[in-house]
């Protein structure tokens, strides 16, 4: 439920990429070349300013410029038509690329019979004003979901105050309590917010990233509390910071140190929660900052392996970590190339982990996707609308094999969503998994000559932006001999591995190729290259508004407060003062004695420096979520962004 711009703004092509202009080399390469392709601009090449306006071939010329129709919104220009011409080179590569599904490298699907035995997971994100407030929202999907397997998730969205790691009663937290999300600062407001929900049944979802590990630590002691085994609960902490320096921007800590907190949390999980996802990569929020799909896809994946170099580092074995890795996509507009996007994931991750990480598991190839509709293709003009953009967006989602999804409601643009809509949205999932036959066949459209020549090309651009970031880290570019494929198993993990998506962070690499994608896209709409419905094209200049808004009271912030008050005195002081003296000590990998869990980094076989038992003991003792974000920026320090951004 993040919130909109009164303006949609979809994602563009980046016309100054090097990585684009390689991806659009690759492609061409990639393929054969059709008769009806023009030599000057070949389908599967990626549309920049620059390129030639001469007619020819296939792709129609509308007012001296290529017509829209033939370029997706991320820029791959498509031909009129497929054929086993177009795609010689795809089918040539099918007992490589597609072999059936549930076989590596997964292009057509992580399970054979994909949602036949296993529905997606139907897992609406929610979260508004107390905790009170979102845990009646939380039993209410649920009683929607009518009890069915694939309604068992729940995810949790954050406000601003939470999500920035302060307290409700902060100063600067005044006038954003509960407005986009719930406010959560103690381990009383998450006993609130979980309230009567069998948390070791239904899989939780947490949306939060800057202080995820500190939300992490209030949810573990609340399931302590409850006399709920750690080793029970399921769910996925979001935790992906990467991204947020890319996109989202509620970062806390400097990059290096914010990766390794991330590490923290994943040794945490593989020593104590063997059903949790430490992590879910994200490129949704990529994508909503306005990045293309392919740089949606590079990004979102060179991120994920920047925290499994990271886990090496730290001498984790591979196996140990990697099938617990989760990722998050977002399902945009142009249906065929969501499609493709998802199946080129799955194929370039498990080549990645098996071949340059050395992987053994099969599980640890996987990748596991949670997909959201995309928000930013929304819009406050005639909502309803949204409505049908988010049932094709999450139809593409499904025939791309996502293992869970949420669909956003057609009234985010203007607020939180109400009941009606959230229903809608829900409904909109079951009608999709039970009246149009999607789950009968594994990846329907595996095969088709157009899609698996667009999925190539996607792949190509990707692994071009993948290259070009790589070349960012300390050890640059893997020799020829080292970029061979490796053997599973085999693999010696490096002692360094250079950091080189932080490197791109540093230099405002990601921010840069971001901005270029969405200025081009938003100067298409502008020039009603791109047509949106309702905003740019049959637009209905005295619209009035056919939906109620949810509003939340002022008093939510009063009452949050007044309670946090309470809370702060009722706990021991001088416990809370000790606790929080042992999670600076774990920051600087000193050793303390263990709190009320018993656990220490030095009991637990864990890294010296692992923040976590101090986290929850710290949690257990009363300690705020404001407190523990401060304790650990009493060492590592707080971030600003530099010019270079």
């Amino acid at each position: 439920m993040t919130p909109q711009p009164a303006t949609p703004t979809p994602t563009p092509t980046n016309p100054t990429s090097s990585a684009a202009t390689n991806a659009a080399t690759n492609a061409t390469s990639a393929v054969a070349q059709r008769p009806h392709a023009p030599q000057d601009h070949p389908a599967g090449a990626v549309f920049t300013n620059d390129t030639p306006t001469s007619a020819a071939g296939g792709v129609e010329r509308v007012a001296g410029k290529i017509d829209p129709h033939a370029v997706t919104i991320s820029g791959v220009v498509l031909g009129p038509s497929y054929s086993p011409t177009d795609s010689a080179e795809s089918l040539r590569n099918i007992p490589r690329d597609l072999p059936e599904p549930g076989r590596y490298p997964f292009t057509r699907g992580l399970f054979a019979q994909g949602y036949r035995t296993r529905l997606w997971t139907m897992r609406q994100f929610a979260g508004f004003g107390s905790a009170d407030d979102t845990n009646q929202r939380f039993k209410y999907l649920l009683a929607q979901a009518k009890g069915t397997a694939a309604n068992t998730g729940l995810s949790t969205a954050f406000d601003l105050p939470t999500l920035m790691g302060r307290d409700s009663d902060d100063p600067l937290s005044a006038g954003e309590v509960g407005k986009c999300g719930v406010a959560i600062s103690t381990v009383e407001d998450m006993h609130r917010l979980y309230a009567d929900i069998p948390i070791d049944r239904v899989t939780v979802s947490q949306t939060i990233n800057g202080p995820a590990c500190v939300i992490w630590a209030l949810y573990l002691a609340m399931a302590r509390q409850r006399g709920i085994g750690w080793e029970s609960l399921g769910g996925t902490l979001q935790n992906d910071i990467l991204k947020e320096f890319h996109a989202q921007n509620e970062f806390i800590y400097p990059p290096e140190a914010s990766v390794k907190l991330v590490v923290d949390t994943i040794e945490f999980q593989t020593r104590f929660m063997p059903k949790w996802n430490s992590v879910s990569i994200s490129g949704y929020h990529i994508r909503e900052a306005g990045s293309t799909a392919t740089q949606e896809l590079a990004f979102t994946l060179r991120d994920g392996m920047e925290y499994v170099e990271a886990c090496l580092e730290r001498g984790l074995p591979i196996d140990s970590f990697a099938p617990r890795l989760s990722f998050f996509f977002n399902s945009h507009n142009e249906f065929f190339e969501e499609v493709c996007k998802l199946r080129a994931a799955r194929r370039i991750w498990a080549r990645m982990m098996r071949d340059r990480y050395g992987a053994a598991s099969e599980r640890s190839w996987f990748m596991k996707t949670h997909v959201q509709t995309a928000g930013c293709s929304l819009t406050e003009q005639q909502p309803l609308n949204n409505i049908v953009r988010v049932a094709y967006q999450a139809m593409a989602a499904v025939l791309g094999g996502c293992q869970s999804l949420h669909t956003d409601s057609m009234d985010e643009t203007l607020g939180l969503p109400t009941e009606q809509a959230v229903t809608v949205a829900l409904r909109t999932q079951q009608i999709l998994a039970h009246e149009t036959g999607v789950t009968r066949v594994t990846d329907p459209l595996g095969g088709s000559w157009f899609i698996e020549h667009l999925t190539d090309t996607i792949e190509a651009g990707a692994l071009d932006f993948i290259a070009e970031i790589d070349a960012m880290g300390a050890y640059g570019l893997p020799t020829p001999a080292a970029a061979q494929p490796r053997r599973a198993g085999v693999y010696a993990p490096r002692a360094s591995y250079g950091r080189a998506v932080v490197n791109g962070i540093n230099k405002g690499y990601f921010r840069r190729q971001i901005a270029e994608a969405s200025y081009r896209f938003s100067q298409e709409c502008e020039a009603g290259d791109r047509l949106i419905v309702g905003v740019n094209a049959y637009a209905e200049p005295d619209e009035k508004r056919p939906i109620d808004i949810l509003q939340i009271s002022e008093a939510v912030e009063t009452e949050q407060n007044r309670r946090l008050a309470t809370f702060r005195k009722a706990r021991d002081a001088a416990a809370v003062a000790r606790a929080l003296d042992n999670i600076r000590a774990a920051c600087r990998s000193k050793p303390y004695s263990p709190g009320l869990t018993g656990i220490s980094p030095a009991t637990a076989g864990l890294h010296p420096s692992n923040t976590m038992p101090a986290l929850v003991d710290a949690a257990l003792a009363g300690a705020t979520l404001g407190e523990m974000v401060q304790a650990m920026a009493d060492v590592y320090g707080r971030y600003t962004s530099g010019p270079e951004w």
